[in-house]
């Protein structure tokens, strides 16, 4: 389903090379609606998608992390697969102002709600655009994706919009050179 809508239930693959990281956050929302039904906790749940920014582990193998240290070490930037993959890059402030607002407004409980962005790019533009922002001499080099990899992100955010009056504000640009300039202090 893309863009993704709260109701689809997913397809995850239970023995891949992903499946502790889908499953743990299938079973972190399992748990908290067990509680909701059984102990009568107030329960909201934040489906998080693609967030980046400062203070990020610069080598946790995500795309915008990857890019970003091979571009300001001027080292080749690894595009697994064609590169027409696509993500869509929430900065940190902006998924913190989705959060705080999801867990302050009155919500009813077990409402599940997507927080992200929901302009799409591709890794090749995410990776073209660090490229720029960085001045990096890097080359793109591309190497054969990994098994299960997502080939599309998206989130459709209707409901936090309706529900939160919420949406991201800050520009990839903005959100990007912010998250360079903090990489630059720790390479």
């Amino acid at each position: 389903v893309h863009p993704q809508v709260e109701w689809y239930w997913g397809n995850v693959n239970p023995n891949g090379v992903r499946s502790c990281y889908d499953e743990a956050k299938r079973f972190g929302e399992a748990m908290c609606m067990s509680y909701m039904r059984t102990k009568g906790t107030s329960v909201r749940i934040a489906r998080i998608f693609n967030t980046y920014g400062p203070r990020m582990d610069i080598y946790d193998g995500r795309v915008v992390s990857n890019f970003i240290v091979q571009a300001l070490k001027n080292e080749p930037m690894t595009i697994y697969g064609t590169g027409e993959q696509t993500r869509s890059l929430c900065y940190v402030s902006d998924l913190v102002n989705g959060l705080w607002t999801l867990a302050t407004k009155e919500v009813k409980t077990g409402e599940v709600i997507n927080l992200g962005n929901q302009k799409e790019m591709t890794v090749l533009e995410i990776a073209n655009k660090i490229k720029s922002l960085t001045q990096s001499t890097s080359l793109l080099i591309k190497q054969s994706i990994g098994l299960d990899d997502p080939l599309k992100r998206k989130p459709d955010i209707s409901k936090a919009k309706e529900l939160l009056n919420w949406e991201p504000t800050v520009s990839i640009e903005e959100g990007l050179h912010s998250t360079i300039e903090y990489f630059k202090t720790i390479i």
